[in-house]
């Protein structure tokens, strides 16, 4: 399970201090390294950004909408190993040299959880792609993904950047099992700000920007 996963702590200036479990490095608060990736989908429409909404049951932020793909570097794992993620939230065939690296972000998070208080420090390595697949082609990781969404980029970098209240979405939402969403049928809806998981000041405008300027899949 999750809050038995071991993690490598370190102190403010990115000192290894050794090895702790998850449910313990988030009650006391050990820094610790995590994995983000953001997809975009070039269309004829423009560049799409992909995002997914969490799970009801997850123990921080459950049914917000939030990075595409993420998560916490094990013990002893390396940023390049954490490409795993993508395979395995939403079963996108991705290497670690096809992903573009976009920028480092340090976090801190006071809280309640789903076990109660804790404090969230996270060193994150930020990272970019052109998703090859289409929504109905992922496979969500039923236990983790509600669903794949994705609308368009610039008009998400204007609600990051407060010039706009709302935007439209389309996306899907996963089956039980885990298996391709084809047959699911699309749902359209409306994001807000306040509907994605908090992120440091100026993440979201950071991450779209950047995005802009990826290149597309080859």
């Amino acid at each position: 399970m999750a809050a038995h996963e071991l993690l490598d702590i370190y102190d403010e200036h990115d000192r290894h201090l050794g090895v702790c479990p998850r449910s313990e490095v988030h009650r006391v608060g050990h820094w610790h390294h995590t994995f983000h990736c953001w997809l975009v989908r070039d269309t004829e429409a423009g560049r799409m950004l992909v995002f997914q909404k969490r799970q009801h049951h997850k123990d921080t932020f459950p049914d917000l909408y939030d990075i595409t793909a993420a998560g916490h570097l094990l013990a002893g794992e390396t940023v390049e190993q954490a490409v795993r993620e993508l395979e395995e939230e939403l079963g996108v065939p991705l290497r670690f040299d096809q992903l573009t690296p976009l920028f480092i972000a340090r976090d801190e998070w006071h809280g309640e959880g789903a076990n109660g208080p804790l404090i969230d420090r996270e060193v994150s390595s930020v990272f970019g792609a052109c998703s090859p697949l289409t929504l109905r082609e992922y496979r969500l990781q039923a236990d983790e993904v509600a669903g794949v969404f994705e609308a368009p980029l610039s008009h998400m970098l204007e609600l990051f950047h407060g010039e706009r209240s709302s935007v439209a979405a389309t996306g899907v939402y996963g089956q039980p099992d885990g298996a391709p969403t084809q047959e699911q049928p699309y749902v359209h809806i409306e994001v807000t700000l306040e509907q994605f998981v908090p992120q440091p000041h100026g993440y979201y405008e950071q991450t779209c920007t950047h995005l802009q300027q990826l290149s597309p899949l080859e």
